[in-house]
């Protein structure tokens, strides 16, 4: 089971994702929403019948497949909120997130995990110059990043003689 706070931070964590009225965009598109603790996501026909597949309550709503929040749990739908925006997003930033998820991270460590590398490469960071530019608080902030990876983070630029701004 999952929360609508938790829909709204997988899908605000999501580069330029807006929000209206529970209806989350990306360049003017509209990848999920959520009504009635149901979220509604836009995916591509494929991914529209896995989904279906693989929750019984889920069902077709206008192009997209409608779930209860109470029956997803908060890992698949950070899954399809993901795939939702990855359909919708201009190219440069599906190419860009996309790399990011594939491990093209530039100089970040990889011990820091998929999620926390996923969560820099969604707001453009893939070099420990970029990352040393930051405070704690906003590493802490990204959606998928936890106190062990910036710990390693900080450990790492500690090695080459930089440190966390602020």
């Amino acid at each position: 089971m999952t929360s609508a706070a938790q829909l709204r931070k997988t899908a605000r964590s999501l580069p330029e994702t807006t929000e209206d009225g529970g209806a989350f965009t990306v360049g003017g598109a509209v990848f999920a929403a959520l009504v009635d603790k149901q979220v509604t996501l836009w995916l591509p026909a494929s991914e529209v019948d896995e989904l279906l597949a693989a929750h019984p309550t889920a069902a077709r709503d206008s192009g997209g497949v409608r779930v209860p929040l109470a029956d997803i749990d908060g890992r698949q739908l950070n899954h399809w909120v993901w795939r939702a925006w990855l359909a919708h997003a201009p190219e440069h930033l599906a190419r860009t997130a996309t790399a990011a998820v594939a491990g093209e991270s530039g100089d970040l460590p990889r011990a820091i995990g998929r999620p926390a590398t996923r969560a820099l490469g969604n707001a453009g960071i893939t070099t420990l110059d970029q990352v040393a530019a930051m405070t704690e608080a906003e590493l802490l902030a990204l959606h998928g990043m936890g106190p062990k990876a910036v710990r390693i983070l900080r450990d790492t630029l500690a090695e080459t003689g930089r440190s966390l701004a602020g």
